[in-house]
Order: structure tokens, then C-alpha cells, then sequence
């Protein structure tokens, strides 16, 4: 399942948006300016530097986001589980949409049938072995012989 996860979402990367208002539903990410963090430092946290979530609608000329994640300035990521939360216009500095990539895709594509060739290679090989027909020195084997019948 993670890994699943993993490969779908390096199949994916943030391109500046290019729409004036993004659609329902569609993931999204603001950048914080320097008012935004002030603003909403007390509700986030402090040196916020962008939030990304799924976008709801625009309320009284305001974002709303079910906020899936938030980056620092100096690094860090905090998970969200999809809180609602209103941004103003005004603390966005750049909007970024989620978009496909081919060229991610194709790469991720390629080492996943490089790794999938190493290790059926190597389960391979280990089939061309074959049993000598040896028997362990250490253990005991035993051999059960039919009675004689008797009348």
C-alpha cells in the first residue's frame, strides 16, 4: 500500500498555476508571504512557508483548503489530515496546481522494471542450482521397511 502510495506520488509534481481561480477539488499549494505567516502563525505555526491541500471553494473571496500538509521555512513538513482552513488572498505569494508528469512517470516506470529484472534474476538463478542429490551429513533419516507377511 505505501508503496503504491509512494510511486503515485512521484508520478506527480507542483507546476506554478496558470488558471485564475483553481478547480474544486484539485490539489493545491500556496506559498506564505511574510504577512500570511504573521497572520497565521497562531493557527499553523510559526515560519510557515507553504500549504498544500485539496481546494473547496473560494468563500468571501477566500481560499479554502482541506490542508493536507504544511512546509517550513528552514525544512520541515508537518502532515495534516484535511482541516478546513480559510486563507486570504492577500497572504499567497505563488499558487502551484498538482499536475502529471510523464517524465517522472517514465523514470519511476524504468527503475521499477530494473528492480523487478535484479530480482527475478537473482530467484532465478537460484533455481539453475539444482539439488545435487547429497544428503546433509548431520541428519538422521528413517527408513521404514514393509513387515513380512505372516499366515
Amino acid at each position: 500500500m505505501s508503496c503504491t502510495a509512494a510511486c503515485l506520488a512521484g508520478c506527480y509534481t507542483l507546476e506554478p498555476a496558470r488558471r485564475l481561480a483553481p478547480e474544486p477539488g484539485s490539489v493545491i499549494a500556496l506559498d506564505i508571504s511574510d504577512q500570511g505567516r504573521l497572520a497565521l502563525g497562531g493557527l499553523i505555526g510559526p515560519e510557515l512557508s507553504q500549504i498544500e491541500g485539496r481546494f473547496v471553494s473560494m468563500e468571501g473571496g477566500e481560499y479554502v483548503l482541506h490542508v493536507t500538509g504544511v512546509r517550513f521555512l528552514r525544512g520541515g513538513e508537518q502532515v495534516w489530515r484535511g482541516e478546513a482552513v480559510h486563507i486570504k488572498p492577500e497572504y499567497v505569494g505563488t499558487r502551484y496546481e498538482r499536475k502529471f508528469s510523464t517524465v517522472r512517470s517514465v523514470a519511476l516506470g524504468a527503475v521499477a522494471v530494473a528492480a523487478i529484472a535484479v530480482v527475478a534474476g537473482k530467484g532465478l538463478r537460484g533455481f539453475s542450482q539444482g539439488d545435487r542429490g547429497d544428503m546433509p551429513s548431520d541428519t538422521s533419516q528413517t527408513v521404514r521397511l514393509p513387515r513380512p507377511l505372516r499366515f
